[in-house]
């Protein structure tokens, strides 16, 4: 059987990303390697990995990753990210299929799903 086991986003500056990943966001930090540009998070059942890249790729950063983020509390974790000084495209909003969700952006404009997939099934 085969499984995702890892998710890679590119960032412009890996120390200020490992920071916002590990300080703002949450995730608890496995790996970390300056020389070579990448970094690993603990993100649940699969690991984050932040992959520096340098100027001649910008196409790579500020994209949306497609990644959702499951949060118990969408709202206090908007309030508590906004205060952070974390920029949001969308703010949290009751979907039409059910869902209850954010957009939510790193420093390097890469966009993440933020859900409370329990309000979707519980």
């Amino acid at each position: 059987m085969a499984r995702i086991a890892y998710v890679n986003v590119f960032v412009r500056d890996l120390t200020r990303a490992c920071d916002f990943y590990e300080n703002v966001l949450g995730f608890a930090p496995q790996h970390r390697d300056t020389d070579h540009g990448y970094a690993a998070f603990d993100a649940g059942p699969i690991r984050l990995g932040l992959a520096q890249v340098g100027d001649a790729q910008p196409e790579l950063l500020g994209r949306h990753t497609g990644v959702g983020i499951d949060v118990d509390d969408l709202e206090a974790e908007h309030a508590r990210l906004c205060a952070a000084g974390v920029e949001f495209p969308m703010a949290p909003e009751r979907q039409p299929w059910g869902g209850f969700m954010a957009l939510v952006a790193d420093p390097d404009g890469n966009v993440f799903y933020l859900d409370q997939i329990s309000a979707a099934h519980g």
